[in-house]
């Protein structure tokens, strides 16, 4: 009833709901309740088609001529979600940025699909619980549980199409929003069930249990970008893997030389399965990416592994950034000298990382203003393992905030200002440091690196 509100409203303030499809062009608009940008930035894939400036009653508008019909999205920083749009669509969309998704309401040509997705989008997020609570179940009756809640979403799209008429590709894309969040269930269940009743193995399961494979498609192009889609081909390439690697493979579970193995199994199973270009260079991009940060392998292996990356996936678009993370996960391996960085301390001056780190041994730690509840965690964190006696300093980098804002936050936590700092260029400190997770610390002795990929809550200090 609110969503049906919102949109009457939405075609009264804009007068374009009436409008029919009889042309190729699309006008795309909306209000900004509290907006935390001054633009609204339309993409297509991963590559952003036109902007649009808010007015002074925070709305937007986007004229386009043509588009490539299908799946978009739309961005008004740091928040983003999907509008999909067809030649001849007139739509117009409401958000409030206190909650972005939650309060999303599309009206005009097109309004069905997209408030379908949103729905998807939202009830999505609250079974998350309730799924997790069905780890435990026996296979046959998880797939039971999964199977209802997926005819439920099949029935609420039934009822959508008996009201409105979708194109084929809006209906599959509707039924894809669907049908991939459950898939991925399916896929991550045997481990999670592993894990949940203390198993050695992964638990036998029935013959049909992943029927639904039968009719997948691993090349569906107009998928490629979208979420439930993406996430469910690589976890479908973790459970192949794992699988084949079972039955195949001499390979100790949880190993540095198990986890290259795998993920040059994995890469090789991409290069088998998936054919469709774009498809196929984002999921080598997201394995590399994966294997290089979260791994994080000894030189050796790492070495390997791009030597395999770069025979599979010589031609992939994303190669340079690639391999500038490789260069840079190589650079802050143990017993390396910190990379040369400049940083601006509290009264102005420069000062060099390998500077703030000689002589003594160092724990930087990382927070922006962007991110407040983080840095308020993290600075609790610090006045703990201080309090417990560590001989480390534990020295702040601050990134992507304003000399102003930075300098207040520091005064308002009562924070040593002799021991922050700030990165006043963020690509230079991501490239050196590689800043990710944001829970993730440098421990260095004597400017030298002693691990570059600790974490703040796990690690010894």
């Amino acid at each position: 009833m609110i969503r049906c509100l919102f949109c009457l409203l939405l075609i009264g303030a804009f007068g374009c709901g009436s409008k029919e499809n009889t042309s190729h062009s699309v006008y795309f608009a909306g209000e900004i309740v509290n907006p935390t940008s001054d633009y609204v930035v339309l993409f297509k894939d991963d590559i952003a088609i036109d902007s649009a400036r808010l007015d002074e009653n925070n709305r937007f508008e986007f004229h386009l001529d043509s588009i490539d019909e299908g799946l978009h999205n739309f961005e008004h920083a740091p928040e983003y979600q999907y509008v999909y749009l067809e030649d001849g669509d007139s739509l117009v969309a409401r958000l409030n940025t206190t909650d972005f998704d939650e309060s999303l309401v599309f009206a005009g040509t097109g309004e069905a699909i997209n408030n379908f997705l949103v729905e998807m989008f939202l009830t999505n997020e609250e079974e998350a619980g309730l799924i997790n609570s069905y780890y435990s179940l026996k296979p046959e009756a998880f797939s039971e549980k999964i199977d209802s809640l997926r005819q439920n979403k099949i029935s609420m799209l039934n009822e959508i199409t008996s009201q409105n008429t979708l194109s084929p590709k809006a209906l599959a894309l509707a039924q894809a929003s669907i049908d991939y969040n459950y898939y991925v269930y399916k896929e991550m269940y045997p481990f999670y069930y592993k894990a949940r009743m203390g198993m050695a193995s992964i638990p036998e399961l029935p013959a049909n249990f992943y029927a639904y494979r039968d009719d997948l498609d691993l090349n569906n192009a107009q998928l490629t970008f979208f979420r439930p889609y993406f996430k469910y081909i690589n976890y479908h390439l973790g459970n192949l893997t794992y699988m084949q690697c079972k039955e195949n493979c001499d390979m100790q579970e949880h190993s540095m030389e198990s986890y290259l193995h795998a993920n040059m199994h994995k890469l090789k199973l991409i290069d088998s399965l998936i054919t469709e270009k774009e498809l196929r260079d984002v999921v080598f991009r997201y394995v590399a990416m994966d294997y290089l940060l979260r791994v994080q392998d000894n030189e050796e292996n790492n070495k390997k592994f791009i030597e395999t990356f770069h025979h599979l996936s010589g031609n992939n678009r994303h190669i340079g950034e690639i391999d500038n993370l490789y260069k840079a996960v190589m650079n802050i391996q143990p017993n390396k000298p910190l990379p040369h960085m400049s940083l601006q301390a509290t009264d102005g001056s420069k000062v060099s990382l390998k500077d703030i780190a000689k002589g003594k041994k160092v724990v930087f730690y990382f927070w922006s203003a962007r991110q407040r509840s983080h840095f308020d965690n993290i600075i609790n964190r610090i006045r703990e393992l201080s309090a417990q006696g560590s001989d480390y300093t534990f020295v702040g980098i601050n990134f992507n905030t304003d000399e102003a804002r930075w300098k207040a936050l520091i005064e308002s936590k009562g924070l040593d200002k002799s021991l922050q700092f700030r990165a006043d260029n963020f690509e230079q400190l991501t490239d050196s440091l590689i800043v990710y997770p944001m829970n993730k610390v440098v421990i260095a002795k004597d400017s030298l690196i002693v691990n570059a990929f600790a974490n703040l809550y796990t690690s010894a200090f």
